[in-house]
């Protein structure tokens, strides 16, 4: 259509105005493209750093395994911005040989043991969710007791956050699981 109205040298108004519009149209076509473009290298960017910082996980599927991943350091790999790292992992999903995971699942806090090591939170979760399926039912482990069990296997951590955790895993107080 544009390379017929642009063969009419005479043109009319209408004419011109037909030429406008469809230039128009072919730009914001080329711009959406470009875009489209763009929104794939830069998912493309993201998930190659997320596998590169998780490679054990991927290879082996074992969640301890993940290690301490902020939003900070896959913008510091790739070179993007933290906020778009963010807009990239946030409804994004990967499917693995373990599973359909959400992006986020791969970022986690971290926190160190007594020799210096970052453990993935997972890690900790893990080990309490252990603890607490393999306790005595009529004497339940206490955050303090937890703690213990925690900073004796190396992990550097209070009972502020055994409790944090414990009620992310949507586990009650010791009294609330004690059975009679």
């Amino acid at each position: 259509m544009l390379r017929s109205y642009s063969r009419n040298k005479g043109q009319k108004k209408e004419m011109k105005d037909a030429v406008l519009f469809v230039k128009q149209k072919i730009d914001s076509a080329r711009w959406f493209i470009d875009a489209i473009r763009q929104r794939q290298n830069t998912l493309l960017l993201t998930m190659n750093a997320i596998l590169e910082y998780q490679k054990e996980y991927f290879v082996e599927g074992d969640e301890t395994r993940l290690k301490p991943m902020i939003l900070k350091d896959v913008a510091e790999m790739t070179g993007l911005d933290i906020s778009t790292v963010s807009r990239v992992a946030n409804s994004k999903y990967i499917q693995t040989h373990f599973g359909i995971m959400p992006l986020k699942f791969f970022f986690s806090e971290g926190l160190q043991t007594y020799n210096g090591e970052e453990v993935s939170t997972r890690e900790i979760k893990r080990i309490l969710q252990d603890c607490i399926s393999n306790e005595e039912k009529r004497r339940p482990l206490t955050d303090e007791r937890l703690t213990e069990i925690l900073q004796e296997k190396g992990y550097l951590i209070a009972r502020r956050t055994v409790a944090k955790y414990r009620e992310q895993l949507n586990i009650p107080v010791a009294r609330l699981r004690r059975e009679i």
